[in-house]
């Protein structure tokens, strides 16, 4: 009876660990490096993100997730719509408006995200 309550359990858990994006949607063969304006943000799980104001274009970021970013000294404050940042990241292959960030520089001090 355990055992078929514990199989349960762990069923109900593998459906959002499948519904998890890959990382190869993403053209990591040309990195990217933009400078803009925090317009819009968000520091939830899965992933953090940011939409940035660059000249000509608006960009939503990936960041990553919430707890990896305070750990590496990235608090939510500093994603505050208003502060001028920088990333270096990838290009998705088909969504041309999104980048997958691998570093962000804001308030003069780089995190790296993944």
């Amino acid at each position: 009876m355990k055992r078929a309550l514990l199989a349960a359990a762990l069923l109900t858990l593998a459906p959002p660990a499948l519904t998890h994006h890959g990382w190869s949607e993403y053209d990591s063969s040309r990195t990217l490096t933009l400078t803009g304006k925090i317009v819009e943000s968000g520091y939830e799980h899965p992933h953090g993100h940011i939409r940035l104001e660059t000249p000509g274009k608006t960009w939503v970021v990936v960041l990553a997730p919430p707890t990896r970013m305070a750990n590496r000294g990235l608090p939510k404050e500093a994603l505050k719509p208003g502060n001028t940042v920088t990333v270096v990241g990838y290009a998705n292959r088909t969504k041309r408006e999104e980048l997958r960030a691998e570093r962000i520089i804001v308030q003069g001090k780089t995190v790296g995200l993944r």
